[in-house]
């Protein structure tokens, strides 16, 4: 994978990371997103200050919370990961691996491809 994949990819996880928590949780905490994506609280501080610096995220007291276009950005990443999962669950790949190998593909497919899936699942 070239550096600019892998960097979009950790920015969109992060991006996931804090919608997902959002959702389940009335606030979110940098410890929350570092649980949750397996990482150091210094790999969250280094990502979250350049979300804030892109302006997807802002920070209310220590509370995160993501700027109308980080949550745009985060909703289409987390719909591209559904479309891709939902397309390997149609085929028979088990729930698991359905969802690990979303996880790596919504990164990488084209908004073409994801499109094509999202066609076949209708």
């Amino acid at each position: 994978m070239n550096t600019y994949a892998k960097y979009h990819q950790s920015e969109e996880d992060y991006l996931e990371s804090i919608l997902l928590i959002g959702q389940k949780q009335s606030v979110v905490h940098r410890i929350d997103v570092a649980r949750d994506l397996g990482v150091s609280g210094a790999a969250v501080n280094k990502a979250i200050k350049i979300l804030i610096e892109k302006g997807y995220v802002f920070e209310e007291g220590k509370h995160l919370r993501l700027t109308e276009n980080g949550e745009r950005y985060a909703r289409a990443v987390f719909e591209k990961h559904c479309i891709i999962r939902d397309f390997l669950r149609s085929l028979g790949v088990s729930e698991q691996n359905a969802e690990e190998d979303a996880c790596r593909m919504e990164h990488l497919l084209s908004e073409e491809t994801v499109s094509a899936m999202k066609s076949r699942l209708s």
